[in-house]
């Protein structure tokens, strides 16, 4: 990992980054690793700069070759966002996270794609799960950007439900995912060592939960795009699924890393397949959400 560039925008400048520890502490800070977003990245970052309560961001550049590092750095210094720029030269969303995460200095820390909107509550909402006794982990729930009161209240409840009914399991992608950091680390955080496959976000939350319940709330919820997206080649198979549902209660160790880790690798679906995909049709809407 190399760092490029830390800053807090103030009035036009930016301050190296010495001068991050002198401002007003933080309760979060959001990893946004990415590859060859321009597109999107700034609809997300604007997302950021709304939150309710105070963030900073640290955008992981995982080999872009589109510019988008630029993007999101003029994003920043216009929105007047606290954030950090780094290049990880490793490829894959574990490596970038990996990177990121050393950078974290908040008891707070959230996961975001750079493709995603977020309301401006969210970060509030998250932190209001994660306050409660025993946990370590918020999930989110997805829902289309367009989406009715009645729409996401019906989704929560169902994500909700599912969560009672399959225990210690996933329910939410690395999108929606917010931790407490002492937990996250605790568990040994984002590390190839631990786990350089897909469904990385199923694996972090198996090590997590051994540090604490993940819990839902209604009011949480984000929408990723609705640009096309081709994810057949990193999906696990039906028969995986089954197994993930019947032995995470007992057996999460095994599935994970003497099952599914060796059908994975066999199938040469390492972190970095997720950057793997043809280019993909731009969204249109607002970028954050009310």
């Amino acid at each position: 990992m190399r760092f490029i560039e830390a800053a807090i925008p103030e009035g036009g400048a930016g301050f190296s980054f010495s001068n991050v520890v002198q401002v007003r502490p933080r309760a979060w800070t959001v990893l946004i690793p990415f590859f060859n977003e321009r597109d999107y990245i700034s609809d997300t970052l604007t997302c950021l700069a709304r939150q309710t309560v105070g963030a900073r961001v640290i955008l992981i550049d995982n080999g872009s070759s589109d510019g988008g590092a630029s993007v999101a750095v003029a994003t920043c210094r216009q929105l007047r966002l606290p954030y950090e720029l780094l290049f990880e030269p490793r490829k894959g969303k574990v490596p970038a996270l990996e990177a990121g995460l050393r950078r974290v200095d908040t008891p707070y820390v959230a996961t975001w794609d750079a493709d995603t909107r977020y309301p401006d509550n969210y970060l509030a909402q998250a932190q209001a799960v994660l306050q409660r006794p025993g946990t370590a982990v918020a999930g989110a729930y997805y829902v289309a950007p367009d989406a009715s009161r009645w729409r996401r209240t019906r989704t929560a409840a169902h994500k909700r439900v599912m969560s009672r009914l399959l225990l210690r399991q996933c329910h939410t992608g690395g999108a929606g995912q917010a931790f407490r950091t002492d937990a996250l680390r605790a568990a040994g955080g984002f590390s190839p060592r631990h786990w350089n496959l897909v469904l990385e976000d199923h694996e972090i939350i198996h090590r997590v939960m051994r540090h604490g319940a993940m819990r839902y709330a209604r009011g949480l919820w984000c929408s990723p795009s609705n640009r096309l997206r081709d994810r057949g080649p990193v999906k696990w198979t039906v028969l995986e699924q089954l197994c993930y549902h019947a032995t995470m209660p007992i057996a999460g160790d095994w599935f994970f890393y003497r099952f599914l880790a060796p059908r994975l690798a066999a199938r040469h679906l390492t972190s970095e397949s997720l950057r793997e995909r043809p280019q993909q049709a731009a969204e249109t809407g607002e970028a954050c959400l009310a």
